[in-house]
């Protein structure tokens, strides 16, 4: 299994109710039926992954993260996941409370947008961004939302989002338990597992 889905699958408890968001070819959902006995669910719109899935004999619904997912009621999965898409998806704040309505918790993976090669190809390319006027927040903008891990945990902060686990790996999607204050420079992908929001 891939490494990055390694990372995910020790994260989930075993006997699990699943829901993986752009699920791909379902592989990370056929190692957790196998290994964990976890009853997955994906979710995927692209034919030729769903058919993937399919073959795989992975449980898949056909539908675009972009409408919501209204369709599934509250607390229907202990475990809701997504793999690298926060930064595609239309609203990402919007899509971390869906995930956390039907699911106990949530693993959500995303690349560092604050990693210093980042930073560096920005300045070499004379594209550091200029501040004209108030920005948006980097989840309402209309492309894609590049984000840095600090965003990301001010977004979770705003929200009163526990994180209960969170790991940051480099390029090799290797661990490093110790950059500290320094994970949003030197941090290439990082995981993090929420809980429901502390608010009463």
């Amino acid at each position: 299994m891939r490494p990055d889905l390694e990372i995910i699958a020790a994260l989930v408890n075993p006997g699990a109710r699943v829901l993986d968001l752009g699920c791909g070819s379902g592989e990370l959902l056929k190692q957790l039926a196998t290994e964990k006995g976890v009853n997955g669910y994906g979710i995927e719109k692209d034919p030729a992954q769903i058919s993937a899935c399919v073959r795989a004999g992975v449980n898949v619904i056909e539908h675009d993260l972009d409408k919501g997912l209204g369709r599934f009621p509250d607390s229907s999965f202990d475990m809701v996941v997504m793999t690298e898409t926060l930064q595609a998806v239309a609203s990402p704040s919007d899509l971390i409370d869906e995930m956390l309505r039907i699911g106990e918790q949530c693993v959500v993976t995303f690349p560092n947008f604050g990693h210093w090669r980042c930073r560096l190809q920005l300045a070499t390319l004379g594209r550091m961004p200029v501040a004209t006027h108030l920005p948006h927040e980097w989840y309402d903008t209309p492309n894609i939302h590049l984000c840095t891990f600090h965003d990301f945990e001010r977004l979770v902060s705003d929200k009163r989002l526990p994180i209960i686990e969170r790991h940051v790996c480099d390029g090799r999607y290797r661990i490093h338990r110790r950059m500290g204050p320094l994970r949003n420079l030197f941090g290439t992908i990082a995981f993090y597992r929420l809980g429901r929001s502390n608010s009463t």
